[in-house]
C-alpha cells in the first residue's frame, strides 16, 4: 500500500516535469524550432485545427521557419493564425509557403522570458508539493486504520520528502537549463 503511494507520487512527480518541458519548448530563445507553432490554431473550415496538421513546418536557417501548408487556399489563415498568436514573429507570405524569420530578442524580452520561465518552474514545484501532500494523506489514513505501523510509515514519510527535495531540484536544472538557453546570444 506504502508502495503504491510512492508510486503514484513518482507519477505525479513525472507528468509534472513533462508538463514543464513542454511548457518551456514553447518559450522562443532566438533559435528557430518548428515546437514554437506548436500551439498554434487555424480555423480550417469552421473548426480550429492545429497549424501541425495543414502544414510542413521546416527550419532551413538557424532563425528562419518555414511552413508550407499542403492547401495553398489556406495561406491566408494560416498567416492571420500566426500573427494573431503573440509570438512576436511577422509572416512573409509569397503565394505558396510562409517564412518566419526569428528577430534577434532584446535584452528586455530576454529577461521577461526568464520570468515567465521560473512561473512554469514553481507551478511544476506546486503541482511536485500537491502530489507529496496527496501521498501523505494517504499514509496518515493508512496509519490511522492500522494498515501499516508507525515506524514504516515513518519511513514512507522520509522517502516522500527525499523523493519531493530531488524532483524540485530537477525542476530547477530543467528551468536553469532554459534560462541559460534564453539569454545566450
Amino acid at each position: 500500500m506504502i508502495d503504491d503511494a510512492i508510486a503514484e507520487l513518482n507519477q505525479a512527480i513525472e507528468k509534472a516535469h513533462e508538463a514543464l518541458k513542454r511548457e518551456l519548448s514553447r518559450l522562443r530563445t532566438g533559435r528557430a524550432h518548428a515546437g514554437l507553432l506548436d500551439s498554434i490554431r487555424v480555423d480550417y473550415y469552421g473548426s480550429m485545427t492545429p497549424l501541425q496538421q495543414m502544414a510542413q513546418v521546416s527550419v532551413p536557417e538557424p532563425r528562419m521557419l518555414v511552413v508550407k501548408p499542403w492547401d495553398k487556399s489556406q495561406l491566408k489563415l494560416i498567416e492571420k493564425a500566426i500573427i494573431e498568436s503573440n509570438l512576436g514573429l511577422n509572416p512573409q507570405n509569397d503565394g505558396t509557403i510562409i517564412r518566419l524569420p526569428m528577430p534577434p530578442l532584446t535584452e528586455e524580452r530576454r529577461r521577461d522570458l526568464v520570468k515567465v520561465a521560473k512561473k512554469h518552474g514553481e507551478e511544476s514545484k506546486v503541482s511536485i508539493r500537491k502530489a507529496r501532500h496527496d501521498a501523505k494523506d494517504f499514509i496518515d489514513t493508512l496509519q490511522k486504520e492500522g494498515d501499516a505501523s508507525e515506524d514504516e510509515c515513518g519511513r514512507a514519510r522520509d522517502k516522500l520528502e527525499e523523493i519531493v527535495k530531488a524532483a524540485q531540484a530537477k525542476s530547477d536544472d530543467i528551468v536553469a537549463n532554459k534560462e541559460k538557453d534564453i539569454l545566450e546570444i
